[in-house]
């Protein structure tokens, strides 16, 4: 009797030995990094994604102006690279908050919002850690001159995050460059 269309080896009745791939369901939710100005592609193809796996959406917002210290083995402590930077933080969530919720209020999936601190890489990594995340959705850098000397200092958040964690990861092309075809001459 053959398999069934996208069942499983074990459901379909077929042997499972030791090693054998058996596909499971994916239940963890989408992570999505979020940042202001973004073009709201981002957060539409990760809700389409959760949507799609019936899963929530978790977008995240990492302040680069604060981290996490960790002075004792037990005790992870904010800190501020300045005056003002937490009320900033907590201000761009509020506005990010509302973007996202004009994006996303009728699209009838669950979401919710984090504000994260430190390296976006690294911080998104932790969050999607901790949520036991199926996958994670970033966008690439659009071309302003701000987003080069951002990439220049902390360097590329998706190519951080597939070489440093085990998770897929998506990435929303935002500003894709076109090819120049040269001319045919007649």
């Amino acid at each position: 009797m053959a398999a069934l269309m996208n069942e499983p080896a074990k459901k379909a009745g077929l042997p499972s030995g030791e090693g054998e791939f058996v596909p499971q369901r994916i239940a963890g939710p989408v992570v999505a990094g979020v940042v202001p100005g973004q073009p709201p592609a981002v957060v539409q193809h990760a809700a389409r994604l959760a949507y799609s796996l019936n899963v929530k959406l978790i977008c995240a917002y990492v302040d680069i102006t604060s981290y996490l210290s960790n002075e004792r083995d037990d005790q992870d402590l904010l800190q501020s690279a300045g005056a003002g930077t937490v009320d900033d933080a907590e201000q761009t969530s509020a506005r990010l908050r509302e973007h996202l919720q004009g994006v996303l209020g009728k699209a009838g999936i669950r979401w919710s919002l984090l504000t994260l601190v430190g390296e976006p890489a690294r911080a998104l990594a932790r969050l999607a850690d901790s949520a036991d995340a199926s996958v994670i959705v970033v966008g690439t850098r659009e071309g302003r001159v701000g987003a080069r000397l951002e990439q220049l200092l902390l360097g590329s958040v998706a190519v951080h995050l597939t070489h440093r964690q085990t998770r897929p990861v998506v990435v929303v092309p935002l500003a894709p460059q076109r090819r120049h075809r040269p001319k045919e001459e007649a």
